[in-house]
């Protein structure tokens, strides 16, 4: 009897503690905002000064699209850490790495040289995807980013393309796959330094805070004198986008993921964007205070 009181004690203290660190007003805020939205959403935001978060369907699965590409950085940042990659280092760049598309580094010429750090640059500032796959090998292939993923605690957050053993992932959320939530922690842990050294976390976030894609996404309604690191990745019915704002009082998190969407448009008015742009707005008015 005692000990059936004793465990029922520790989990309303438990129910409590995670209802204290619940947004509520915020919360509401953000339910109805969503509300009617035509496909599957999923948002996770956390105040990184008080430690209280705003969770919607923040442990469910979504494709990553681009996004992918931040635990593919934290590939490349173990290898440089550990002495196996030099962030200064020329590679040469073959054709055989060519991704078609209409990326930058696949109008190099077979043969030509490019600075690692050059690289990682089109990863991030224009989400080239020649540059991230090539990367993405570089770092020891998925199955490598995978472990490293497990290691810090991400369960769900994964490389499915290029993977074996992924491919029903892959045939289900494409390139990647996490959950808004834990991509929001792997953020906060490369802006908290949590990861490697801070010369390692300080290269993460210059590469996170050159987004070429500002005009659709959240980002779009920030201030451009407030620092943003960010990573948004688009399909067809799937617009994403996880971001550390630097608000001087209140910094936050916030990644917005969806999936099933109906509007599959590529304007600026489509959906998804638009209601990445209408939480952010939200936030921003919300935290900047």
């Amino acid at each position: 009897m005692k000990k059936t009181l004793f465990l029922l004690l520790v989990a309303l203290i438990c129910i409590n503690a995670t209802a204290q660190k619940t947004d509520k007003r915020l919360e509401g805020m953000i339910r109805e905002a969503v509300a009617g939205y035509k496909g599957d959403i999923g948002i996770y935001v956390k105040n990184l000064r008080t430690g209280k978060t705003v969770q919607l369907n923040a442990d469910t699965l979504f494709p990553t699209a681009s996004i992918v590409k931040v635990p593919i950085l934290v590939g490349i940042m173990s290898k440089i850490q550990r002495g196996e990659l030099q962030y200064d280092s020329t590679l040469i760049y073959k054709d055989s790495l060519l991704y078609e598309g209409s990326d930058i580094l696949g109008s190099f010429k077979n043969n030509e040289r490019i600075a690692l750090k050059k690289v990682l640059m089109l990863m991030f500032t224009t989400s080239d995807n020649t540059a991230s796959l090539w990367l993405q090998s570089l770092a020891g292939t998925g199955t490598r980013i995978n472990q490293l993923m497990d290691s810090i605690g991400l369960t769900h957050t994964r490389v499915n393309s290029r993977t074996p053993g992924r491919e029903a992932n892959r045939s289900k959320y494409g390139w990647g796959q996490t959950t808004p939530a834990e991509m929001g922690l792997l953020f906060e842990k490369i802006y908290r330094y949590q990861l490697f050294s801070s010369t390692a976390s300080e290269r993460m976030l210059r590469c996170l805070g050159r987004n070429y894609w500002d005009q659709e996404e959240a980002i779009s309604v920030i201030p451009p004198t407030i620092e943003v690191f960010s990573k948004n990745g688009c399909v067809n019915a799937s617009r994403s986008e996880a971001l550390i704002v630097n608000a001087p009082k209140n910094p936050y998190v916030f990644c917005i993921f969806t999936k099933n969407n109906t509007d599959t448009s590529w304007g600026y008015d489509n959906e998804a964007w638009a209601m990445a742009r209408k939480i952010s707005q939200i936030l921003w008015a919300y935290y900047r205070k």
